[in-house]
């Protein structure tokens, strides 16, 4: 597939993010995962990431096909970790957030362009150290980790009512 990029995200890619995200939301609801079904992750959300500059977007011939936030330090919801310990307490590392991918897409292996990508961006800044959690039935994320050599490191805890755990991974390039 040709003309495949990743780039920061803006405003204006909002409604189709947006739409991504409910299109996320409906995949989990389905798959019979409670994962993002509380109104997480809202438009606010979104948006502060976009102003934050941690949002990044992936575009298939222009078109915005795919979401991920990627916040680069002290992620609060990692100082805790069990059943496990982090490989790499050491270095800075990036955390991964939100990816998602627009369900018009679904099944082009898009996700792994757009983690080639964020990887390649955050080597480029000096981040070797990447981190990502997901709900323990969220099999997309799961493949997707283990596909990129992530190492599953134990369990964490994040603000949702339905079941705040989740499975923490690592990356140390």
């Amino acid at each position: 597939m040709a003309n495949i990029y990743t780039r920061p995200a803006q405003m204006n890619d909002l409604p189709m993010i947006m739409k991504i995200i409910a299109g996320a939301k409906e995949f989990l609801k389905a798959s019979g995962s409670p994962q993002w079904q509380t109104g997480y992750p809202a438009t606010s959300d979104i948006e502060l990431d976009i102003k934050n500059s941690h949002a990044y977007v992936l575009l298939v011939a222009g078109q915005v096909v795919g979401y991920a936030a990627v916040v680069i330090g002290n992620e609060p919801t990692y100082h805790t970790i069990t059943k496990g310990s982090w490989a790499n307490t050491a270095d800075p590392y990036a955390t991964i957030h939100r990816m998602a991918i627009s369900q018009d897409f679904r099944g082009q292996h898009l996700s792994h362009f757009f983690m080639t990508n964020i990887i390649t961006l955050m080597a480029s800044q000096g981040i070797t150290n990447i981190r990502l959690d997901t709900y323990r039935l969220n099999q997309p994320v799961q493949k997707i980790a283990a596909k990129f050599d992530f190492s599953q490191r134990g369990e964490i805890l994040v603000d949702d009512p339905l079941d705040p755990r989740r499975i923490a991974f690592e990356l140390n390039l």
